[in-house]
């Protein structure tokens, strides 16, 4: 007789229970092809259920194939119905969830104070889109995303980033993530050459090197990219650059050097990519204009609302040449057909009664107080020991330290101080040159666990130099 056991408090059926438990027996081997099981009947019996019960529980493994009915012989173990399985559990690794954790005061950067999202205003307006809409909105889209944010957008990026485009030349995406993705697709074939900026994130230079691509870095300086150093000699698709606010190391690309990509943008027949990475939170003098107004045909420019407002929104969007229009489209349809419509509506209302550039403004005065407060923190703790740069934009800083390599195992050593930080140095393409520097979020920290922070990296790095 079968040994099935049952739990009549759980929420899963009694039939479901009875027929997971037999399908697991036949798949791991226990129940052998061929065996006879027990007739509905008897087994009703052995487990005091309704015989409907166990019915259900035998038609759906009949379906299924695991079991075979033999007129008046019973019900058998159908041949090929057994799996041998394997053991993932010692190919688990453990997700690096990045967020503090475990007491763990974590600098991770890009992460804004999510607890200062707009929730209020952003319900209401979903309350009334839900109420307004149209049950058209409710069905499949077109992948550019909804022509109402599309519209918006081109006003407002026009407006408030110098941005010349039409509402068609923008691509809603799932986050700049995916905005970047297409352009690899769009741009890059094996053995192609694109120009980066060096560091630069090491994700968006997995997302184009797993293209097939070749990248040649260029390397930054407080400025930004050092563009007297591009290449005459080689043939690149496009120049990757975050030139408002550059990541890691914080410099602004100042108007000779942005005419000089422009420039060589069009003698070498290329694209300039701009990533408009944090340019809204500047802290010193008004935002800086974008690349893409100084030649709209060979830049394609990058943005997301995942910093201004939430990563969980994962709306962002490319601004095209003209002439790259129509393919890009066709990628996003094959991708995800188009990023989800409702949201997009939601967002269309809340850049056009305001909120996004109230939301900005109060958000700017806030990180503002955390950067300074961490500031003063770190001159307290390390005075003429450390350096501080890239913080005039953003939600991060870059502190560089004097007689300090910060290895793994000096990394490993911090953090079990209870404080997570981010080497520069991951982010290099061109390894050696900035072991020294460590890049420190403090837009979704509170200013008693930045201070706690700064203090157990002391006692850290204290404790290394003894």
């Amino acid at each position: 007789m079968l040994w099935i056991p049952i739990d009549r408090s759980s929420a899963i059926p009694l039939n479901r229970q009875v027929y997971q438990q037999i399908r697991e027996k036949i798949l791991n081997g226990e129940l052998q092809a061929g065996v006879r099981l027990a007739s509905t009947r008897e087994l009703s019996t052995e487990l005091n259920v309704s015989r409907n019960v166990i019915l259900e529980a035998y038609d759906q493994l009949l379906a299924e194939g695991f079991l075979v009915a033999q007129r008046g012989s019973g019900t058998f173990v159908a041949e090929g119905a057994s799996l041998t399985r394997t053991d993932p559990s010692h190919e688990i690794q453990k997700v690096d969830h990045k967020y503090a954790e475990n007491g763990i005061i974590n600098f991770r950067s890009g992460i804004p104070a999510l607890d200062l999202f707009p929730r209020k205003i952003w319900a209401k307006l979903s309350h009334q889109l839900w109420n307004d809409s149209e049950s058209t909105n409710l069905g499949y889209d077109l992948p550019e995303g909804r022509l109402e944010l599309r519209q918006t957008l081109a006003y407002y990026l026009k407006r408030t980033r110098g941005v010349h485009c039409h509402p068609e030349q923008i691509i809603i995406t799932s986050g700049a993530t995916q905005a970047m993705t297409l352009v690899s697709r769009l741009l890059l074939s094996p053995n192609d050459i694109a120009i980066m900026e060096d560091p630069i994130t090491n994700d968006i230079q997995t997302i184009f090197t797993s293209s097939g691509a070749t990248i040649y870095p260029i390397p930054v300086d407080e400025d930004g990219m050092k563009t007297a150093l591009l290449p005459e000699n080689i043939e690149p698709k496009f120049i990757f650059l975050t030139p408002s606010h550059q990541f890691p190391l914080g410099g602004t690309l100042p108007i000779q050097r942005r005419i000089q990509l422009v420039q060589y943008a069009r003698n070498q027949h290329c694209y300039l990519i701009e990533d408009d990475y944090d340019s809204e939170f500047r802290y010193e003098g008004l935002p800086i204009s974008s690349l893409q107004g100084l030649d709209p045909e060979h830049v394609l420019y990058i943005g997301s609302f995942s910093k201004i407002l939430s990563p969980a929104l994962r709306i962002g969007y490319i601004v095209l040449p003209t002439h790259l229009i129509e393919k890009c489209r066709q990628l996003k349809w094959f991708t995800d057909l188009h990023t989800p419509s409702l949201e997009q509506l939601i967002l269309a209302r809340f850049i056009n009664e305001g909120y996004l550039e109230r939301h900005i403004g109060k958000m700017k005065k806030f990180y503002k107080r955390q950067r300074d407060f961490l500031i003063q923190c770190l001159h307290k703790a390390f005075s003429t020991n450390i350096k501080i740069l890239g913080y005039s934009t953003g939600m991060h800083l870059v502190a560089e330290f004097k007689d300090i390599h910060f290895s793994q195992e000096i990394l490993l050593k911090i953090e079990q101080f209870g404080v997570k930080v981010y080497p520069v140095e991951n982010h290099a393409i061109a390894k050696g040159n900035y072991h020294n520097r460590i890049i420190i979020g403090y837009g979704h920290l509170k200013q008693e666990e930045i201070e706690e922070g700064v203090e157990r990296l002391l006692q850290a790095l204290n404790s290394i130099v003894k």
